[in-house]
């Protein structure tokens, strides 16, 4: 990316509604020029999606919640992997070093619904030996906002 893309992403970032005069401003081009650039982002996948970033109290799902969970070794994944994708309450799975094999980020209503996921879903799944879950009390910082690097020339 060079200068001009990373400033579009940047700008796209902080604020995903700016229109095209706006963000053309930020690039230093004619707004058809930019709209090519937010164009070209989306097709190289810089750009994955265009989504509102919404409250999770207003949306019925304020209490967060991580979850570490161990596969047993040598256990084919691949039925966990697919069911943390298809779970709602799933905002993000990640597979870690250490002792335990994934990471998930949740989002859920309230700790019966918590307790029904891990009970009903996560500890059902075959070769899942053990979970261990952290509630968050609070909040203080929570942003899908990358750190952009600089510019590359290319």
């Amino acid at each position: 990316m060079d200068e001009i893309d990373r400033n579009i992403a940047v700008a796209l970032q902080q604020d995903g509604s700016s229109g095209l005069a706006e963000l053309a401003k930020v690039a230093g081009l004619s707004v058809s020029a930019t709209a090519e650039r937010v164009k070209r982002l989306e097709e190289r996948g810089v750009i994955r999606a265009w989504r509102a970033d919404l409250d999770p109290a207003e949306v019925g799902c304020p209490l967060l919640a991580h979850v570490l969970a161990a596969v047993a070794p040598g256990q084919d994944d691949a039925a966990f992997r697919d069911r943390m994708r298809r779970e709602d309450a799933v905002l993000e799975c990640h597979a870690v070093t250490g002792a335990w094999t994934y990471l998930l980020k949740l989002r859920v209503a309230d700790l019966a619904a918590l307790d029904a996921f891990l009970s009903g879903e996560l500890r059902a799944l075959p070769g899942v030996q053990r979970v261990e879950t952290i509630v968050a009390v609070a909040t203080v910082k929570e942003s899908a906002i990358l750190p952009v690097a600089p510019a590359t020339e290319e």
